[in-house]
């Protein structure tokens, strides 16, 4: 409220100076209100940055906790001019020698030339349908079978198209194949140079034996002459580039695919064929992401260490206190963690006789300040020489156990909806709530009470002037009748 600097003006009283000193004494108790509201808001917020660092902390904690971490393989080619790969986690370290004898490819066909692109041909109807040739000859000079058999592959149905007037010309029928994607193949037109220079390539969308393409026309004979094409009765088309799988060995063995997209041939490695040749395909554990996800857990909690150490802190020599000083819910959740993290875990089975129980085992010890520190070297020879160890000792199959899967589950908990963080901002939240309403209760208060000594000041300050004017009236008639008496 402001002050009514003009009270007193009249009468000579400090009223102006004695209603500031009243407004400040009424607002002690407001300002003490007000610096709780903002030690609490400092806390709320202390309490936003602890609830990220926990988060980010879990993260870490649930990465080291996944079993297919530690099953991360990198597939490495010797020759990659042959082929790439990349593994699963189901694939297994080794090495498998590979050998490519041929790529898969997709066949091709092209018409006999034509004189012009936009020419009417025919109309009709072109039905396509995919499938595999056995037995006959082919003729490279023509790219023609001679006593062939198709066979039909049954989980591929047949597709036909229209010809008419709106798209009977070689540029219509590229168009109309290619729009219709049902029908696997692609068109384009490609011009030879010849008298007849046009001639329209297809080609399967799709690689492999069973990919040969048959052609059935029924309509115009000039449509029938350019495009029906029977690998087992006639042919029109001539075959460009033949339909075939590829052909590899692994260790020896034998393997066709359709494709040169191979996968399983060796337990959860998929292979990018490129080129014919040898080469050996190595799989190992990728230890360097295991190592970089264990980095990243202990640098996570040496933020959160550092957090609490921030937060907690009080100055001696100034009597401070920081936010979250005395905090028995901060104080709780880091005495778990530490404990949780200094519980030997189950020494398993890991397969080679030596487990590894504790951090310290691979490199990981506690600082006096409560932070980690990691021993790369040491941590890089765990890895190296007992990987499953490792594992055991950040995660399993259940999430049960495992330094990794333990803090994960752990930390959700703490800072989940029904967690303590929850439960103490959800508090301080309360608590600002009702000193609000204080507040502003206690703001009114004020507000009346000073409008009051206003109010009863204004009265005194004109009741004082008018009482000066009085005695200085009389005081002026006094003088005049005391002077007339002594003439």
């Amino acid at each position: 409220m402001a002050l009514v600097t003009s009270l007193g003006s009249a009468s000579g009283l400090p009223l102006a100076t004695l209603l500031s000193n009243i407004t400040a004494a009424e607002n002690l108790p407001l300002t003490a209100m007000q610096n709780r509201q903002s030690a609490y808001n400092t806390q709320l917020s202390a309490y936003g940055t602890v609830q990220s660092a926990l988060s980010a902390l879990q993260a870490a904690a649930a990465q080291l906790g996944k079993p297919a971490l530690f099953q991360n393989i990198t597939a490495t080619a010797s020759n990659t001019s042959v082929l790439s790969a990349t593994a699963a986690a189901n694939a297994a370290s080794g090495s498998v020698a590979i050998n490519v004898s041929q790529l898969a490819q997709a066949q091709s066909m092209a018409t006999a030339g034509v004189a012009s692109t936009t020419a009417a041909i025919g109309s009709g109807t072109v039905t396509l349908d995919f499938g595999s040739i056995s037995g006959g000859k082919l003729d490279p000079a023509t790219g023609k079978y001679s006593g062939a058999t198709f066979a039909a592959d049954s989980t591929r149905k047949p597709v036909s198209i229209t010809i008419d007037s709106s798209n009977n010309t070689l540029a219509g029928i590229r168009d109309a194949i290619n729009k219709n994607t049902a029908l696997g193949v692609t068109a384009t037109i490609v011009n030879d140079g010849s008298s007849s220079p046009n001639r329209l390539v297809l080609t399967s969308n799709q690689t492999g034996a069973s990919s040969t393409m048959r052609i059935a026309v029924s309509g115009d004979a000039a449509l029938s002459n350019l495009l029906a094409n029977d690998p087992g009765a006639t042919q029109n088309m001539q075959q460009t580039v033949e339909a075939k799988n590829a052909q590899l060995t692994v260790n020896g063995i034998a393997i066709t695919s359709a494709s040169n997209t191979v996968t399983e041939a060796v337990q959860g490695v998929t292979m990018n064929l490129s080129g014919t040749g040898s080469s050996t395909l190595t799989l190992q554990s990728n230890t360097a992401v295991i190592q970089t996800a264990i980095t990243n857990f202990v640098s996570s909690y040496n933020a959160f260490q550092n957090l609490t150490k921030q937060l907690t802190a009080f100055n001696v020599a100034a009597q401070t206190q920081s936010p979250l000083t005395g905090d028995s819910t901060l104080r709780n959740i880091q005495s778990r963690i530490r404990d949780a993290m200094n519980t030997p875990q189950s020494a398993g089975n890991n397969g080679n006789g030596t487990s590894f129980t504790m951090l310290a085992q691979i490199g990981i010890t506690f600082q006096i300040d409560g932070t980690m520190a990691s021993d790369p070297a040491k941590l890089t020879a765990a890895l190296n020489t007992n990987l499953s160890g490792v594992q055991n000792l950040f995660s399993s199959a259940d999430g049960k156990t495992g330094f990794g899967s333990q803090m994960s589950t752990f930390l959700t908990t703490m800072t989940g909806s029904s967690g303590p963080l929850k439960a103490a901002t959800d508090g301080l939240g309360r608590t600002l709530r009702t000193l609000a309403t204080q507040m502003t209760s206690t703001q009114a208060t004020i507000s009346a009470t000073i409008a009051r000594y206003t109010a009863q000041f204004t009265a005194l300050d004109g009741l004082v002037a008018s009482m000066n004017q009085t005695s200085s009236y009389l005081t002026q008639q006094f003088t005049a009748i005391n002077g007339s008496s002594s003439k």
